[in-house]
């Protein structure tokens, strides 16, 4: 009976702690529609298994090397350029690697570290909630920017709310050490990531891609800093 239930657990997709009471309020609303008409329990029930799907937290395989840049989210990259990060960051006033990535509501929403490296700075920025996927919401939207200090310099990992989203999760702190792939946070119901790297990571992919948070490789610090300017459609 134990190696049964072992493998039921194994097959089972792990939920995000933060997931549980949206997925009680959604199963609640769901009775309180069957009460008024019993189709509308299921569509309720179909909303609620929604719900469960959004906050998990499936295991990831990591890519093992000093030198890589993990991708920290689930999504499309959506921008690849180098551009002038934010006055907050304390990161200089001269152009880094920005590599974006855009999740929809059905991608996994936790947030995992690019790279190994101390947390140096968290600046949460209230603003507005546009469409992720346009250039000016790194500037205008709502978002938390997370500073590591890593070997290879400091790297920041901004998360932007989106048109949907409207809570920004991290429960990581100033100080914390992360190893590359460790979560840190989550966004609730589609978003966006931007990484900011040194110009000389050269990034490995291209806009357009589909990228697997803690597994798929955005880029790598080997001096040549080079980028992909190719789309993938």
């Amino acid at each position: 009976m134990e190696s049964v239930l072992d493998s039921i657990r194994s097959m089972l997709v792990p939920i995000r702690k933060e997931g549980w009471p949206f997925i009680a309020i959604f199963f609640v609303i769901a009775l309180l529609l069957g009460l008024l008409w019993q189709p509308l329990f299921w569509i309720g029930l179909a909303l609620t298994g929604w719900c469960v799907y959004f906050f998990r937290d499936p295991p990831r395989a990591v890519p093992q090397g000093a030198d890589l840049v993990i991708s920290p989210a689930d999504g499309r990259i959506s921008s690849v350029a180098n551009v002038v990060p934010p006055d907050q960051l304390g990161l200089g006033s001269e152009p880094r690697r920005r590599v974006s990535v855009f999740m929809n509501v059905f991608n996994c929403h936790v947030n995992r570290a690019p790279v190994a490296g101390t947390v140096s700075k968290i600046v949460y920025t209230p603003g507005k909630f546009l469409n992720a996927e346009l250039d000016k919401a790194s500037e205008d939207n709502e978002r938390n920017a997370v500073v590591l200090d890593s070997a290879h310099g400091p790297v920041a990992v901004i998360q932007i709310a989106g048109l949907v989203a409207r809570r920004i999760v991290c429960w990581t702190g100033e100080g914390d050490v992360l190893a590359p792939g460790e979560r840190f946070g989550m966004i609730r119901f589609g978003s966006r990531l931007d990484v900011y790297l040194p110009l000389d990571a050269s990034v490995l992919v291209a806009v357009g891609q589909v990228a697997t948070a803690g597994e798929t490789v955005l880029a790598r610090f080997d001096g040549a800093g080079e980028t992909r300017l190719a789309r993938v459609d």
